[in-house]
């Protein structure tokens, strides 16, 4: 009998099982990734695009980590927007539109070709399990493989039904994929809480019976800098660009939507999963917001090779009769014929309170769970819990202590700790207003706050690490530089001043001081020193020019991130007891105990622990440490 082995099986092959199995991989586990079809590896099931607000955050952490999102983005990218620019550097974000075809081909030829990665067509029947703890998976054919740990990353999968109007439900993950059942039944059974969530996706349209001469044209912006720390800067972009065109819904529009509701099944409450607040149907935007005259369409490129478009905005489950008729009322698609028609998916999710922040479920052990199964949507979202995930399940296996992501040091960190600690009762989307320490948090120093952690556990070359240490030095010592050699208001300083349109000085004033005035553009500042390098690359200087001229707020938000970080750094033991601490309540101790929480920050979080509750547990780990003469246990 053949026995298969391996250290880590990542089941599903979309964006959180690649960066999973990726990062497995890379680490030297032998990884297997059990996939429904290893065609779609790597498959755009909605939108064709990358980053945006928060979420291009997301794609270049993924990257400074060693993940692959922002390498494929960057090689497979057909028009780059900067998004927020006027609205200062912590909402800063970038966003791609991708060429879905050629993203997948990208990936399907990482992942096949990636050392210590082994990729299976199957669909999984159950866990194999001995106890609390999971020892593999039995597919449909009831082949049993084998491995140290487990990772799901189902995404819309989990007994997925898809809507067509109110008559056609479609068992299915995605249009023309069937979905997994069995899996969702024997979560139940293990004590795991299943809800349902709903997300839907718009018609795609033949661009040869679109009329884009009457839209708005949105093309590539020039300034935009690649996702990805390992893209030639030199060759970037690498594909052709292609314009987004804009146009907008009108009164016949919401006039032939109304005369439809009835054919929704979401409005005629057939679907009772919760949708996407933050990203709703055109159905759904019609019926809460009656008085909007009319809403944006962004009607965006799926590819270079195929005519084939993505009308953004217009996120349907109407009937295919009623999306035919509501389309043909919007400026510029008169005339469109519809290539694939919009449907809504309804599928079950864990509440992914019960995952520590490492990934890992509590209830079965070396069970990992990333992607939508965890309660998101979008692909950096699942992406970024798909890396996490691979790089603890490996750690694991190697039996080595795992990483958690902190809130105050990445939105990686914010995404998990938001869903393990507080959970949540909707699709969770990353916004930058989710983050409470945005300005330490940039898409520009992405690179500097994580890369360490990519290095350490093994995903980034100690090559690419050295250069990055190279450019953090470069930027500390520029840094210092301006802030400590001073101009004097001598006539000549002042001429210069004066000739560049600038304001006297009446007093030493720093290079620091002086680039923080709203006028004074970098290349003023080889007017005043000679000891300003003159080869520092772009992003070196606007990170340069951002950590200095918001100083004083950099700075207010690291005092508060001490002290929330003196929470996060005390673990509290996996099996604690805290009937042990005396003086908290019946109703504290219930939740705790029930909760399980990783460090003193999720315990900080639950509803109904107090301040003084954490200061009890504290001053218990610091007696019962005090006795084993050791210091808390730092994360």
């Amino acid at each position: 009998m053949i026995v298969e082995e391996y250290g880590v099986i990542v089941i599903g092959g979309g964006h959180a099982g690649i960066e999973a199995s990726l990062a497995s991989a890379r680490m030297g586990v032998l990884t297997l990734l059990l996939t429904l079809n290893i065609d779609t590896i790597g498959q755009m099931s909605c939108n064709p695009s990358i980053g945006g607000t928060a979420k291009g955050h997301l794609v270049r952490e993924i990257d400074a980590l060693g993940g692959e999102m922002g390498k494929a983005a960057d090689q497979t990218g057909i028009q780059f927007r900067i998004l927020n620019d006027s609205r200062g550097p912590a909402v800063k974000a970038s966003r791609a539109q991708i060429d879905k075809y050629l993203y997948k081909d990208y990936m399907r030829q990482v992942v096949f070709s990636q050392k210590n990665l082994v990729v299976k067509q199957g669909s999984i029947k159950r866990l194999l399990l001995e106890g609390n703890k999971v020892t593999g998976v039995e597919t449909i054919f009831g082949e049993k493989i084998y491995a140290k740990a487990v990772i799901i990353t189902p995404g819309t999968f989990m007994r997925g039904i898809l809507f067509v109007g109110k008559e056609a439900q479609i068992p299915g993950g995605r249009m023309g994929e069937a979905p997994v059942s069995e899996l969702s039944e024997q979560l139940i059974s293990l004590g795991f809480t299943i809800g349902r969530f709903k997300t839907g996706t718009p018609p795609r349209l033949d661009g040869r019976t679109i009329d884009f001469s009457v839209m708005e044209v949105q093309k590539t912006d020039p300034n935009f800098k690649p996702f990805s720390m390992f893209t030639d800067r030199s060759k970037f972009p690498v594909q052709s660009q292609k314009e987004v065109y804009i146009t907008y819904t009108n009164e016949k529009t919401h006039e032939q939507i109304r005369n439809y509701l009835h054919t929704s099944p979401l409005y005629s409450g057939i679907i009772r999963g919760t949708g996407v607040r933050y990203c709703p149907s055109i159905e759904d935007k019609i019926v809460k917001f009656p008085d909007r005259e009319r809403h944006h369409v962004f009607i965006e490129p799926e590819s270079l090779r195929f005519d084939e478009w993505y009308p953004n905005g217009i996120s349907t489950s109407l009937s295919y009769e009623a999306q035919l008729n509501f389309i043909r009322t919007i400026r510029g698609l008169e005339n469109v014929r519809i290539v694939r028609y919009g449907y809504a998916v309804e599928h079950d999710y864990v509440d992914p309170m019960q995952l520590y922040p490492t990934l890992e479920t509590k209830l079965v052990e070396n069970l990992f769970l990333a992607g939508q199964i965890n309660g998101t949507t979008g692909y950096e979202e699942a992406a970024s819990q798909g890396i996490v995930a691979g790089i603890n399940a490996a750690l694991k296996v190697m039996g080595k202590e795992p990483i958690v992501l902190k809130r105050t040091e990445s939105y990686i960190g914010v995404l998990i700790d938001d869903l393990v600690t507080k959970g949540t009762n909707e699709p969770y989307r990353m916004f930058t207003s989710r983050a409470e320490y945005r300005l330490l948090m940039r898409e520009d120093n992405a690179v500097f706050r994580l890369s360490r952690i990519g290095y350490e556990v093994g995903l980034l070359p100690k090559e690419q690490w050295e250069k990055i240490e190279y450019q953090s030095k470069r930027i500390e010592d520029t840094i210092r530089q301006l802030e400590t050699e001073l101009v004097t208001p001598s006539k000549e300083a002042n001429e210069k001043l004066l000739s560049l349109g600038l304001t006297p000085i009446s007093r030493p004033t720093s290079l620091a001081e002086l680039l923080r005035r709203p006028d004074f553009r970098w290349e003023y500042l080889y007017e005043f020193s000679e000891n300003i390098p003159y080869d520092l690359p772009d992003e070196i200087i606007e990170n340069i020019k951002i950590e200095i001229k918001y100083r004083g707020y950099i700075e207010r938000e690291m005092k508060a991130v001490k002290k929330l970080s003196k929470l996060e750094n005390i673990k509290i033991p996996p099996n604690f007891d805290f009937k042990e601490v005396k003086s908290l309540s019946r109703e504290i101790i219930e939740k705790l105990t029930k909760f399980k929480p990783y460090n003193l920050h999720q315990a900080s979080q639950i509803p109904g622990v107090t301040p003084a509750a954490i200061l009890a547990i504290i001053h218990h780990l610091e007696k019962r440490n005090s006795k084993k003469n050791t210091e808390p246990n730092l994360c």
